[in-house]
């Protein structure tokens, strides 16, 4: 593997999380950033995948109600197994918890992604922060 997956605190890796997450929802995605920062992220788990030169490549959390978000992986490193190896870190952590099931809101056009790992969709279409979302659960 060209990349690493590493578990940790918000403290501890707040800069590197953040890059990865301007880069792709606000400077991408043009979320706002009063959206992104939602203040969530001190008690959330997190997810840190770095490439072996060191960059952040890529993030993703969960939170203390089970809910998974943020998973974003930086444009030069999509397609590369990343956010796959970030999902799996998550559902780990998610099951050494205890929780017996997960859930997260997906941006319609990556369904396909998260189903792949059993993710059943619920609910209508929704818009967040302007873009098209669907509810999933994934029962652990």
């Amino acid at each position: 593997m060209e990349f690493t997956i590493h578990t940790v605190t918000w403290h501890d890796a707040e800069p590197l999380l953040r890059a990865v997450r301007e880069a792709v929802f606000i400077r991408e995605q043009g979320v706002s950033a009063e959206l992104e920062w939602d203040g969530l992220d001190e008690d959330s788990h997190h997810v840190l995948a770095l490439s072996n030169a060191g960059q952040a490549i890529g993030c993703g959390r969960i939170l203390p109600n089970a809910h998974i978000g943020r998973i974003a992986v930086v444009h030069d490193w999509r397609g590369k197994k990343v956010g796959t190896a970030i999902i799996e870190a998550l559902l780990a952590y998610a099951s050494s918890r205890g929780y017996p099931e997960v859930e997260l809101n997906a941006q319609v056009q990556v369904l396909p992604f998260y189903q792949r790992f059993g993710f059943v969709a619920e609910g209508d279409e929704f818009l967040d922060a302007n873009i098209p979302h669907r509810k999933l659960r994934l029962k652990l």
